[in-house]
Formats: structure tokens, sequence, C-alpha cells
């Protein structure tokens, strides 16, 4: 099937890389397990055992289905108006109540279809809107779960679509962003930016300011475009794919972007972080820290997680390093996300870890079945939701 060879394509690009430089390297960047290799140098961090400092408590879990495995496409949840919407790469789309975890309703696309929905949903505008691996695009009615519309884009769409001013905005991975009518489906513009040889496996969504859309690409940039017809406004550099090899010149800007009032904020996998005035693509500061998953957004500090799984606190109005968190080196932790004063980040072996913003220290930590968090949390009302590898949904709160 197309799916399934597009899949093994992929496996043979990386393991052809993985024989040029070094298997032990390409596993911790490509999502690996992150399991140990006794007596290698590269091999995970054991967790220490720390005092909390902060009591956690675990609200509720569900299931979305059987979960995206060792895909790498980082498959997390998004929260709109009360309600957690999930899915999995075979289990459909979830909508559950953010309070207690019960399930409203359930989507799960014509078995005959042979849909395989490998991206997170989007939400908005009354919309569910969900991809998948041959670039399937389903909109479902937020409200009921029930079908709206379908759509076709030329590659796997691996990212959550964005939707808002009247729109669906899908990022698929061959470096597209489409923009589809939230009303029908049909297309009404699209933007490419060519994709590297060797990438990072998996990328986010884009997001929407007044007008624009912000986008980052594998090549280490980050463009502005017109929301309304797709038109390139200004392209910015987050870091240079500079070096002797395509590994090392690998550069992606993964994460989603962030928009704080008219700052936007995005990191590479370079280990280099840029504050940017949305507006007119100027760049503000400049960090050498940060990693390719998504920035967790603070009232003074941005925290990054980078390829080695090191947990930095930048100071947002300058970029200097507040802190340093060491103890995740090697756990290919995720994307940061925060709640209260702490910063949230899962590792490869089912970890949740809070982080004290004020300076880096372990507050708490939490396991959510055993399995890897591979996408960053996602917070809303004071509630931290994670989704794992098996499609598993565990909210906290902290008390």
């Amino acid at each position: 099937m197309k799916h399934r060879s597009m899949l093994l394509r992929s496996s043979i690009v990386l393991l052809c890389a993985a024989s040029l430089a070094g298997c032990t390297t390409i596993k911790g960047w490509f999502g690996g397990d992150g399991k140990k290799d006794d007596g290698k140098p590269n091999e995970p961090v054991e967790l220490t055992k720390i005092t909390p400092t902060v009591t956690v408590a675990k609200m509720w879990s569900a299931n979305a289905g059987k979960g995206e495995g060792r895909i790498g496409v980082r498959q997390g949840p998004v929260v709109a108006d009360g309600r957690v919407y999930a899915a999995a790469i075979e289990g459909g789309v979830h909508a559950f109540d953010l309070q207690t975890g019960k399930q409203v309703w359930e989507y799960r696309p014509d078995k005959k279809a042979d849909v395989l929905l490998s991206g997170g949903p989007g939400v908005g505008d009354g919309l569910v809107v969900v991809g998948g691996l041959n670039g399937e695009v389903i909109a479902i009615d937020a409200a009921t779960g029930a079908e709206k519309w379908k759509a076709h884009v030329p590659n796997e769409v691996i990212a959550a679509p964005v939707i808002g001013l009247s729109l669906v905005f899908v990022r698929s991975n061959d470096g597209r962003l489409t923009a589809l009518d939230a009303a029908t489906g049909e297309r009404r513009w699209f933007w490419v930016q060519d994709v590297p040889m060797l990438s990072v496996r998996g990328n986010d969504a884009p997001v929407l300011g007044p007008g624009y859309v912000f986008i980052g690409s594998d090549d280490g940039t980050v463009s502005a475009l017109s929301a309304t017809d797709g038109r390139p406004l200004w392209e910015q550099s987050i870091a240079q794919p500079e070096g002797r090899t395509e590994l090392d010149r690998m550069a992606d800007v993964d994460g989603t972007p962030v928009l704080d009032g008219t700052t936007l904020y995005a990191s590479s996998f370079k280990k280099q972080t840029m504050a940017i005035d949305a507006p007119s693509g100027r760049p503000m500061w400049s960090s050498d820290h940060g990693g390719a998953g998504r920035i967790g957004l603070g009232t003074e500090r941005l925290v990054v997680t980078d390829p080695t799984g090191i947990v930095f606190g930048l100071d947002k109005a300058g970029g200097s390093a507040m802190w340093q968190q060491d103890g995740l080196a090697r756990r290919n932790v995720s994307g940061a996300a925060v709640q209260g004063d702490y910063a949230v980040v899962g590792d490869f072996d089912g970890y949740v870890h809070w982080i004290k913003l004020e300076n880096g220290e372990f507050a708490a930590r939490e396991r959510v079945g055993g399995k890897a968090v591979k996408a960053a949390p996602v917070v809303a009302d004071g509630i931290a939701i994670v989704q794992n590898v098996n499609g598993e949904l565990t909210a906290f709160r902290l008390q």
C-alpha cells in the first residue's frame, strides 16, 4: 500500500545515513526509543531520586486508540472550549471532557479507505481537522464528531492543521503549506519550501497572527506569509545549515513558533533560538541554546530542550540562559510546556518532569504508561495533558 511503501523508503534513507555517520548518532536525533546501550557513552542519564516540591495530582486518563508507536510523528492533543481532542494512527479522533476525561464523541474513518491518521488534530471555527499518511485531510464537526468534508494534499501530514480566518492551513511533509476553505475543503492557495536531503523526523504546525501565517522550515528558516493568498512577506534564518555532512547541516525549525504579542520566538535543531519582531521579520536577539521541539512560554522565561536532552531556561528579554537542567540528557526529551511556575517535559521512558521556571530544579515527576512521550505536553485551564506513543492521554493538575 502507498503509505507503507512510503514509510519503508523513509526508513531506507535513514539507514543509509546511519551507515555513513554512525547509528548511535542517528538514534536519539530521529526519535528512537532511547533504550540504553550498556557501556556506550550515549546511553540515557539515569534518573536520580528527587524530593517533590509541588504536588501533582492525576485527574484522569483515557485512550485515543492505537498510538503512533515508532513512526515518530509526535502526535499530541489540542484543547478548546473545555474539550480535549486527540487522534491516533488507527484509533480515529476522540473528544474528551477536559475536567473529567469522559469521552464526548468518537470519529473513525471508513475502514475501506485505509486511512492512518498521522497528524494530531487542529481545532477552530467549529471544526476539528486531522491529516493522514497518504495526504488525507478530514474535517469533523467539533460539537458532534460528524464528518464535514475531505480533501487531499500531495504528501503525508504529520503536523496538526491550524484553523482560522475561515481557512484550514495544512503542513505536509514535502515542505508545502496548503490553505483550504474551512467550509468546503477547497484549496485556496499553497506555498512550498525546499526540503533538505536529510532532516529531523517530524514537523509541527504553523501559527497564525493578524493577517499572517508563520511557519518554520527544515532548512532553518522561519517565513511569514500573507494568510489571504500565501504571498511571502519575509524570511528569517534561525540557524545556518552549515557543516561538512548532511547530518552537520541539519537545522530544522520543527516546533511551532510561539507568538507573544508582536514577538515571535523560534528554535532550531542547531541549538539556536531567536526572538523576531513579527511584523517586520527583524531579529531582536539570538541565543546559542535551542532545539527542534516546541518552546515553553512563561512570563519571564522561555524553556527549550536541545538535541542532547538538556533543558534551558532563557530570559525572554535578551535570550541569555538563566539556568540549565542536565538531568535528562539523552532521554529523547519532548518539547516543553509551561504549567504555572513550572516547565513540563516528557521523555522516552514515559516519565513526565516538572521543572521550576525560577531556577531549573526538578519539582515533581510522574509516569504515564511506561511508553515514550514524544509530543510536547499541552496546558489549558491549569491542566497539563500528556499523550504517549500508545495513544494514552493523562491529565495532571498542580496542587
